[in-house]
């Protein structure tokens, strides 16, 4: 874009971007540039390596991605086998699925191919896709390290690499990938690492991959966005789901992400919200990614107007116009908080955090409170409030909470107080054969004052008694 007046260049093409990609650029609604794009990519088509701290959401993906499709529009379409001029590393399945989503939109047009390659789904259709080469390789570390391990693909040829959300792979236990994959990278590749938190741990990681990059913080570790309201709703554990169910009946919860802090009670609170006859899905690591796109495609398209998901989650979802972010848990890890709060008020765009904190969660909330250097406000208590009845558990309930299969031991080994019989059915008794000396005194017992003929058996080293 140029200002016809001054016939200067303006918005991305100031940066650098010209031609074909910028009309892609435009074309996908990126008009102007956000801080950390303004900083990065002229310091990476500059040929620097980039160390950034940016807050979640705040344009990452185009400040690393436009300079590297820049440089590879420019080599033309010549690729070899099993191999990637650039590598996107990511540390969720939700993550990758963005990263790539975003790159085609930038690339329109532009014959620039791209592959996916993470856990969950088929090896073989990613092994197939990798054949004949691509422009951009966007991997999670754990099946990308299976496959070159294997000689599916081949790194060497790679000269640009990209850790994005470097701290969250750090969490995973993935650092350890990272570096065989980073050694595996041609020796004179460019290195850009992006986080929203640089722990020391990354800082090392950095020092020991990266060759003298440019640092870039645009704003303070752990900031949450400015457009993000953010608040406490004060509950006990048992009041969270009556609390949650009121609010959500206000429409003004157009689109709602509600973060559990376990994979289990993802699942609890999906079927407490269907109970309320609220249109819910899931996502958490123990879903298969085909299921894991279903939810979070339902949820982009509005079919689905809540999405329940763990932490896995939090740095994946990028769907315009959430409206609302709902912590049903407090994270374990603080950090994560900004992570699932940024996936609302993205690119500008207003939103509201709420946290349900439990008086059990107060050194959570305060661990919290010092990573993002704010007090939250209280905006409801329900603590001097009486607890919520319980529903009566009826049959059904009991079924549609455990699962068909999620039975006590007592109820899989017949016992009496967990066996799944209905109420008022007897136990069936099983016919056992009747012993033949049962009830007979030992003097009628067969043996008895005759020698012993049996095996000989060890009795803490002393043999059995012989007759006189």
């Amino acid at each position: 874009m140029t200002n016809e007046n001054t016939a200067e260049p303006t918005g991305f093409a100031k940066l650098g971007i010209t031609g074909n990609l910028l009309k892609a650029t435009h074309a996908a609604g990126f008009d102007t540039p956000k801080p950390v794009q303004m900083q990065a990519i002229p310091a990476h088509l500059a040929g620097r390596d980039v160390l950034a701290v940016a807050q979640t959401g705040s344009g990452k993906t185009a400040a690393f991605s436009l300079p590297i499709l820049t440089k590879i529009v420019g080599l033309g379409t010549k690729r070899s086998p099993k191999s990637a001029r650039a590598l996107i590393l990511a540390p969720t399945r939700e993550l990758a699925v963005q990263i790539e989503e975003t790159i085609r939109a930038l690339s329109k047009g532009l014959h620039v191919s791209t592959a996916l390659v993470l856990g969950g789904v088929s090896r073989f259709s990613q092994v197939k896709k990798m054949a004949p080469g691509v422009d951009v390789l966007i991997a999670t570390p754990g099946r990308l390290t299976d496959l070159v391990r294997e000689g599916e693909i081949n790194l060497s040829e790679t000269r640009w690499l990209v850790l994005d959300e470097a701290d969250r792979m750090l969490d995973m236990g993935f650092i350890h990938d990272v570096r065989r994959l980073a050694k595996a990278t041609h020796k004179d590749r460019q290195t850009a690492l992006f986080s929203a938190t640089m722990p020391a741990e990354i800082e090392t990681l950095a020092r020991t991959i990266m060759k003298d990059p440019v640092h870039i913080e645009v704003a303070p570790q752990g900031t949450t966005a400015a457009e993000i309201k953010q608040s406490v709703v004060l509950a006990r554990v048992k009041q969270k789901r009556h609390v949650l169910s009121a609010m959500l009946a206000d429409e003004a919860m157009r689109q709602v992400i509600v973060f559990a802090r376990t994979k289990h009670g993802a699942d609890r609170v999906t079927r407490d919200l269907e109970r309320d006859g609220f249109d819910a899905a899931v996502i958490h690591g123990n879903k298969s990614q085909n299921a894991r796109q279903k939810a979070l495609n339902g949820f982009r398209d509005g079919s689905v107007r809540i999405l329940v998901a763990t932490d896995i989650a939090a740095r994946g979802i990028d769907v315009p116009g959430i409206s609302h972010v709902v912590n049903y848990e407090l994270p374990d890890e603080a950090e994560s908080y900004v992570h699932r709060i940024g996936r609302t008020g993205r690119n500008g765009a207003d939103g509201i955090a709420i946290t349900l904190c439990d008086p059990g969660e107060n050194a959570k909330l305060r661990q919290v409170e010092r990573i993002i250097r704010m007090k939250l406000p209280i905006a409801a208590d329900h603590l001097g409030q009486p607890d919520p009845k319980p529903e009566p558990r009826t049959a059904e309930r009991r079924t549609h909470e455990r699962g068909p299969k999620e039975h006590s031991e007592g109820a899989r080994n017949g016992h009496r107080n967990g066996g799944n019989r209905p109420r008022g059915e007897e136990k069936p008794r099983e016919r056992t054969a009747k012993k033949p000396f049962a009830g007979k005194p030992a003097g009628d017992r067969p043996g008895n004052g005759k020698p012993f003929r049996g095996k000989r058996r060890s009795f803490g080293g002393r043999k059995p008694a012989q007759a006189a």
